[in-house]
């Protein structure tokens, strides 16, 4: 079979054609790359300041208080303790449990704007450092020793954002929290984290940023007290040099020690409500 021969211009055309259509192919192609992939919750960012637009958790207080217990930590050596405000409001008394079957009788200071109050008992145990001017940035770790369910426990959390904890009956109040989503807590812990309400949330530095007060078992959230809260509460309380103190470097591998050891000194200790 024969076929005819191409003119040399067609040939050239088609060979131009060919080149136009693979350069445009590649220019198309370096001007649209695949997406990259997603960033993580935008982890390692600084948390800004609270806002009234923050998200809102609202939460039911009983109209009457019941007796419970909790957790308290020290934050003066001279019988300053703290924890949250629902532990002991309502209490006619609260102590702090230094042994079995024994404690050391608590004044209660309720800071109205907050969920957390100020313990004051005869003599104290060596303070938790404080660490409520170090700058947030979402991903952080924090790490709550205490007695969930009323026994020695501890829990991991990471850094999530603000929300907003808006108070339903007993002492109605909205204020500024910081949101933590649990990622671990002592093993065979099942169930709610209930009597770690009061326990200190702890940096990687071992520097009190906040007092554990909620939860939402369902979300995998905790919730505990913005350091400007605690500012506050404390004021002139608050020890010279408090802030540029450093704890027990604490991590995921660690942290479990490091609570036995808090809980042993008594830094960390159970509070209970002895009458309403």
């Amino acid at each position: 079979m024969h076929f005819p021969k191409l003119p040399d211009w067609l040939v050239y055309a088609a060979a131009v054609s060919a080149l136009l259509i693979v350069a445009v192919g590649r220019q198309e192609r370096s001007d649209a790359p695949p997406p990259p992939p997603p960033v993580p919750g935008e982890e390692g960012l600084p948390l800004g300041p609270a806002s009234p637009f923050d998200p809102a958790i609202v939460v039911q207080v009983p109209a009457k208080p019941e007796p419970g217990s909790g957790t308290a930590f020290s934050v003066g050596d001279d019988g300053t303790w703290l924890t949250a405000r629902h532990v002991v409001d309502g209490c006619k008394s609260a102590a702090i449990v230094v042994a079995d079957g024994r404690g050391v009788a608590a004044r209660i200071t309720i800071d109205p704007r907050a969920d957390a109050a100020i313990l004051t008992t005869e003599g104290g145990a060596p303070a938790v450092p404080l660490g409520l001017n170090e700058p947030l940035r979402r991903g952080a770790r924090a790490y709550h020793p205490g007695f969930p369910q009323g026994h020695p426990g501890e829990a991991a959390s990471r850094l999530l954002g603000r929300e907003n904890l808006v108070v339903h009956g007993r002492g109605a109040r909205t204020e500024p929290v910081l949101v933590w989503a649990e990622v671990g807590r002592t093993d065979n812990l099942k169930g709610t984290l209930a009597g770690l309400s009061g326990a200190p949330a702890l940096d990687n530095a071992g520097r009190v940023i906040g007092v554990t007060v909620a939860e939402s078992p369902r979300r995998g959230r905790i919730y505990t007290t913005a350091p400007e809260t605690l500012k506050t509460l404390l004021g002139p309380r608050r020890r010279h040099g408090a802030d540029t103190a450093m704890g027990e470097a604490i991590t995921t591998e660690n942290y479990g020690r490091v609570a036995d050891g808090l809980r042993r000194d008594l830094r960390v200790a159970q509070v209970v409500c002895l009458g309403v």
